[in-house]
């Protein structure tokens, strides 16, 4: 790291690990315990947060301190927050999931957190009686779910669970409602934006939806043309509001790019609005995966399956998964007098990537459709391998 940091002329690296130790504790030592804050304006940046595109390169979104505030407040009054809650936290906080969607409802609410390291089965089921909020990714949910000790008993006092940075199925939608007594409310944002959309707290939460417009943000589907389209019509998603991100640090073209003449921001997101204003996510544009609310970029599995000398070409998509909400299917043709298996290809991608990257199945075909412009349709290939992780 220190190598990294001398090459991008960042001047100071430091640690801090979970036990509160590191050279930021050493470097802290002889700082007064208060000091005066710096005074900071709405359009003034707070925080880069990184996200990547289908290539997988960085992209480093410039959030403000106005962005930060308008998504704070708007969830905390959109979700009922007040200082009577207690939000039950175990996501990571790498993530702004967990990073801010969480921490700042609290915050700005003055309610208390139980901080848990990380999510694990038996600690949350303990700890969920003295809550009355948690927030979670698609999979904490049907792990919670995966034994009968999960009832309505250790919820009685809950008022709300929340879903997102990954599609809720909705058979986990209902198996969670049957079991509790809750309806999880699920929400819809990107690192650039915050959260943009929500099921309603008060209110008929649909399934397979993200709900409606938070205050203060604007959403609206557009053609491929750039025309706005009518209810029940899909399209590319755009959004406007104080939530969305000042552009990505040192990319103008690319940041240029990404917002349209009249000032909306594309999301990559293929939506359609229905008639009663619920927003429905139809897809990615780029053919991103997130599985388990982490994002799998099917171009750098690609090119490590395709380095594998017993292969010709190969593609990855993502398919529905009860337990990580999406996860990736490798369609694989190989060359020809060459064989290979499922478990060592799994296996040689586990050696090079981390183990949420890597496809849950993989498939050997003859040839991969294509288009008339020799453009693989992952859109057939998504159909053909749907049911494919349907036992997790």
């Amino acid at each position: 790291l220190r190598e990294i940091c001398a090459r991008r002329g960042t001047p100071h690296l430091l640690t801090l690990d979970w036990e509160a130790g590191g050279s930021f504790i050493d470097a802290a030592a002889g700082v007064t315990e208060r000091d005066e804050p710096v005074v900071c304006g709405a359009g003034d940046l707070a925080a880069i947060l990184y996200t990547s595109g289908t290539t997988g390169k960085p992209k480093g979104a410039m959030l403000t301190h106005g962005n930060l505030a308008a998504n704070g407040i708007a969830l905390r009054d959109a979700w009922r927050f007040t200082e009577a809650d207690v939000l039950l936290h175990a996501l990571p906080i790498f993530h702004a999931h967990g990073l801010f969607v969480a921490c700042h409802c609290a915050l700005l609410s003055g309610a208390k957190m139980i901080w848990l390291r990380k999510f694990d089965r038996e600690d949350v089921i303990r700890e969920l009686p003295r809550a009355t909020a948690f927030m979670g990714v698609p999979t904490f949910y049907t792990r919670l779910l995966s034994g009968d000790d999960f009832c309505r008993e250790p919820v009685a006092h809950m008022r709300l669970f929340t879903s997102g940075s990954a599609p809720l199925l909705a058979e986990t939608f209902e198996e969670f409602r049957a079991r509790t007594g809750h309806a999880i409310l699920e929400r819809y944002g990107m690192t650039e934006t915050g959260m943009n959309a929500s099921n309603p707290y008060d209110g008929e939460r649909r399934p397979g939806t993200v709900g409606f417009p938070l205050p203060g943000v604007d959403l609206r589907v557009m053609s491929d043309e750039g025309a706005p389209l009518a209810a029940g019509e899909v399209g590319g998603l755009q959004v406007r509001g104080a939530n969305v991100f000042r552009g990505y640090w040192r990319m103008p073209e690319k940041s240029a790019e990404e917002f349209t003449e009249d000032g909306w921001f594309r999301t990559g997101d293929i939506a359609m609005i229905d008639a009663d204003g619920y927003v429905h996510l139809v897809g990615r544009a780029k053919d991103l995966i997130i599985s388990g609310g982490f994002n799998v970029y099917p171009k750098e599995i690609e090119e490590l399956i395709d380095d594998m000398p017993e292969v010709l070409e190969s593609a990855v998509v993502g398919v529905p998964h009860a337990d990580f909400g999406e996860a990736g299917v490798a369609v694989v043709v190989l060359r020809h007098g060459f064989l290979l298996d499922e478990a060592t290809l799994v296996a040689r991608l586990k050696d090079k990537v981390a183990n949420y990257k890597v496809p849950k199945r993989a498939f050997f075909v003859e040839s991969l459709p294509r288009n008339t412009m020799g453009k693989v349709q992952k859109n057939l290939l998504r159909e053909t391998w749907r049911g494919a992780c349907q036992g997790g």
